[in-house]
């Protein structure tokens, strides 16, 4: 099990903190239940169960608006599920765009089995291998502090996207969960009327 002194919630609450136009996809669990934990928010989209789209959403609303910061906030059994997407970030290469994978090393929404990322498996080395040169290993309030600032730049020195793994110690126990709403169509409505104004569901 890796050793690190970050949580969850802390990681979810700091990052989303960065900026409050920033727009935040979660995958589902977890995710969905720590950023809302920090709050919710018209400008974060939970998907709640659409495993394995969180980087593919994200990719997709950060073309098109190179002018926001997006941040997927995601688990790495989502990651997981979701690989071949990184292939694709990597290629589009969106300057706006960072990847968030909160690991605990555990399939959280079926019972807590080990994942692959307790094993030999690299979520951050495989993204560096599909293309996408800044992708690092978070474990620590420094190195979450470092990420927080990467996550807030945006503009003409951001090269490309970002990819990050924030470990945090595998187990499923901690704060109440902080449920969002679940209805699918509410929360894209209020993204999309957040995000381009009352315009946007004529």
């Amino acid at each position: 099990m890796t050793t690190s002194t970050l949580t969850r919630q802390q990681i979810a609450g700091r990052l989303i903190g960065t900026d409050p136009d920033l727009l935040v996809v979660t995958g589902l669990g977890g995710t969905c239940w720590d950023a809302s934990q920090a709050g919710d928010r018209d400008l974060t989209y939970y998907l709640w169960g659409g495993m394995g789209l969180a980087a593919s959403t994200g990719l997709g609303l950060a073309l098109s608006r190179p002018d926001r910061r997006v941040l997927v906030l995601t688990g790495d059994g989502e990651m997981l599920m979701g690989l071949g997407s990184l292939a694709t970030v990597a290629r589009i290469a969106p300057g706006n765009l960072a990847i968030v994978v909160v690991d605990n090393e555990l399939y959280g929404e079926t019972g807590g089995q080990s994942s692959h990322t307790a094993g030999s498996c690299d979520l951050a080395g495989i993204a560096r291998a599909a293309g996408i040169p800044d992708s690092r290993i978070v474990s620590d309030a420094a190195g979450l502090e470092e990420l927080a600032g990467a996550v807030g730049e945006l503009g003409a020195a951001v090269r490309g996207p970002l990819f990050a793994v924030a470990r945090v110690p595998g187990q499923l126990s901690g704060p109440p969960a902080e449920l969002p709403p679940r209805d699918g169509t509410y929360l894209k409505h209020r993204f999309r009327e957040a995000l381009i104004g009352p315009h946007a569901l004529r």
